[in-house]
């Protein structure tokens, strides 16, 4: 696997080596790079989580970062995405993280980039990186993935979270169910849909989705979600003794989610981002590693410079 590009390319083997490959970063120490190596952060989309994780991922890794704002870049003088990567590539960048609003943007990139790229976003198509932190928190859960029940609430129609989730969650042996407002379906998604009332009382996890505004076409109304599609604190009641809830974020309180219980003793929605920096990680070391771009005798201890 030479870019990270979607959870497609990946069988169960290949996730349960990133998860533990992920867990082992969690628990050591860094050692130093014996070389320096750059990160070009390319997000042509707005992003907090995604992008901020990347770069404390990236610094943890003793990478530098060479960050990118579309705003104030050649894009706005017409440039393509294609001529910005080979721009960042003939620069020095040994890694491109991608987020575009393109679904399948890596199709102008894929054999003319010398360079690993990991896909951080691909339009409603794909987000694999948020898939695997989502499958690593699952998994520090239960200890297993196989066999659990799932539901995925929301915008499913517009969310690369649940394409990118519900494909390997299903891979991995989930009962996969969706739950959404009428028209907020996918019916590219073969799974079974049921009712917010029913989920919280047979899933094992509720994932919930945020309503994506910016990828609608006409704007939908969402004065009533909460109480008829969303989880409020009396179907959280209902949620069977040891069942989570998740969200990709960023969330709308009280839309898809009651306020007060963002945080309430189900929640692993901050240990998700958490998660997020030790998962980015571990992609990033893996397509590396896959080019040779890094491997063991590039993270030996460097001999530390006396300051004066």
């Amino acid at each position: 696997m030479r870019h990270f590009i979607s959870v497609d390319q990946l069988t169960e083997k290949d996730i349960y080596s990133m998860i533990q490959r992920a867990e082992s970063y969690r628990n050591q120490k860094m050692k130093d790079l014996t070389r320096q190596l750059f990160t070009a952060n390319l997000f042509f989309e707005p992003s907090t989580r995604t992008k901020m994780s990347f770069i404390v991922a990236q610094r943890k890794m003793g990478f530098e970062a060479l960050d990118f704002h579309e705003d104030t870049s050649s894009v706005r003088k017409g440039e393509s995405l294609y001529d910005t990567a080979k721009t960042f590539e003939a620069i020095g960048a040994n890694l491109l993280v991608v987020r575009h609003p393109d679904d399948n943007w890596y199709e102008a990139l894929e054999g003319k980039i010398s360079i690993p790229m990991i896909n951080a976003g691909a339009g409603k198509a794909e987000h694999p990186t948020q898939c695997m932190l989502d499958l690593l928190t699952i998994y520090q859960e239960y200890g297993r993935i196989e066999g659990l029940k799932i539901v995925i609430v929301g915008d499913i129609k517009h969310s690369r979270v649940a394409h990118s989730n519900a494909k390997a969650l299903a891979r991995l042996g989930v009962e996969v169910y969706l739950c959404a407002a009428p028209g907020f379906e996918d019916p590219e998604l073969e799974f079974p849909y049921i009712s917010i009332d029913e989920a919280v009382e047979i899933c094992d996890v509720v994932m919930l989705l945020r309503i994506q505004h910016e990828r609608h076409v006409q704007k939908n109304e969402t004065n009533n979600y909460l109480d008829l599609y969303g989880l409020t604190k009396e179907r959280e009641k209902k949620m069977k003794e040891e069942a989570i809830i998740l969200h990709p974020a960023p969330i709308n309180r009280g839309v898809e989610i009651d306020t007060d219980i963002v945080e309430c003793r189900r929640s692993r929605i901050f240990k998700q981002m958490e998660n997020g920096v030790y998962v980015r990680m571990a992609i990033m070391s893996h397509v590396l590693n896959e080019w040779g771009i890094m491997n063991e005798n590039f993270i030996e201890k460097r001999q530390k410079v006396s300051s004066y």
